[in-house]
């Protein structure tokens, strides 16, 4: 094997690797803020808030976990601008396509798709899909848990059909459980916009960085000087453990009887 093929297939792993982190880091997120968005004064209790839907209520348990499974899936569209990523190969050659379409008109990996400026032009978006248009909204929720569960690794290992069937069940199902429980939607593009936001915050903390303020070219590393490497012993063995502990942790602090 050359050394561009190696350097190819190692750069493939570390962004399914880190695709991993960001969509599990997505749910946290929800978890941890939704509650407290929901409830801030200026959304419960502004006429303007309430007509436009945005956050109008608390959120019920059901439309807690469903946010958490949709700000995951979300926490991945920014790789939309890499054809190798895990989104751009869930939906075969749509995703892929779009993909190499993403990242020409953004300027390659981390350009366009990692800055402040997409996650609020796809929450505003995602806002206005679920207050327009129903059939819309379903799709783009469905998408976005198969895009979830995809991503933090559901499935069979070294069985790609395999595993899109057991996707594809899951999704309908989690899909169907959600219409049964009559779950709305008000709080869908707050969900894509802090998962993008995630997505973001997660890329400043290596070694390369995000142009958070795009179209200006300055890549912001958080913290300062020292980059984490994606795809490498930390992610994989303690970042990973210690996110998937917190999820559980906020679920329980969420849902459990007081």
């Amino acid at each position: 094997m050359s050394v561009s093929r190696i350097c190819r297939v190692l750069a493939v792993q570390s962004l399914i690797v880190m695709g991993h982190s960001h969509a599990m880091t997505g749910a946290i997120a929800w978890l941890a803020l939704a509650p407290a968005l929901a409830s801030l004064p200026m959304v419960t209790e502004s006429t303007r808030f309430i007509e436009t839907g945005i956050m109008a209520n608390a959120l019920t348990p059901a439309e807690l976990i469903a946010g958490a499974l949709v700000c995951a899936g979300a926490a991945m569209l920014p790789d939309l601008d890499h054809p190798s990523a895990t989104i751009a190969h869930t939906f075969g050659p749509v995703t892929w396509a779009l993909a190499k379409m993403v990242s020409w008109v953004g300027g390659g990996h981390r350009g366009m798709t990692h800055s402040l400026a997409f996650a609020v032009a796809l929450g505003f978006g995602a806002h206005w899909l679920a207050a327009t248009y129903p059939i819309g909204r379903d799709i783009m929720v469905v998408l976005l848990i198969g895009l979830a569960l995809r991503a933090i690794g559901v499935g069979i290992p070294g069985n790609k059909a395999g595993s899109a069937m057991i996707n594809i069940g899951l999704t309908a199902g989690i899909f169907a459980v959600l219409l049964s429980l009559h779950v709305g939607y008000a709080w869908l593009g707050m969900a894509v916009a802090v998962g993008c936001l995630v997505h973001v915050l997660g890329d400043c903390m290596t070694e390369r960085g995000c142009p958070v303020l795009w179209p200006l070219a300055y890549k912001f590393v958080l913290p300062w000087k020292i980059g984490i490497k994606t795809g490498k012993t930390f992610e994989q063995k303690i970042l990973a453990p210690i996110l998937s502990v917190a999820i559980i942790g906020l679920l329980f602090w969420r849902l459990a009887p007081v």
